[in-house]
């Protein structure tokens, strides 16, 4: 038998290539994960968001009606223009307050979601 030293070396680069993309399935495989949880992490973030506009939305619209019921009985029009000033500034300070609030919610729902990204595209030297 005789050992043909040209022809192990191909067998050796046959295993390099073949290690070449059992890397790169891992490394499509993390990509695919890490895209997963980029998505979880937006949706619960959108979950929340449109969970506090709604019950900011519906806190406005009780305020809203209060106020109108106020307006209605009101005996005077210094009276009809208190009320309807203190409705004005109340609805500018929440909205004002809901609107910071909101937005860090955004930036949170940002850096969630780029947690995985940063994670699957580290690089050790």
């Amino acid at each position: 038998m005789e050992f043909n030293m040209m022809k192990g070396f191909e067998t050796m680069k046959g295993f390099e290539s073949i290690k070449g993309f059992e890397e790169f399935q891992k490394l499509n495989q993390q990509s695919i994960e890490a895209s997963m949880k980029l998505m979880g992490e937006w949706n619960k973030g959108w979950q929340a968001i449109a969970a506090e506009m709604t019950d900011y939305t519906r806190r406005s619209y009780e305020d809203s009606t209060a106020t109108f019921e106020k307006l209605m009985s009101a005996k005077s029009l210094d009276q009809a223009f208190e009320i309807q000033s203190s409705f004005a500034k109340r609805a500018y300070d929440e909205y004002m307050h809901q609107m910071t609030k909101v937005g860090g919610m955004y930036a949170n729902m940002a850096k969630d979601a780029s947690k995985p990204l940063e994670k699957a595209f580290q690089f050790t030297n």
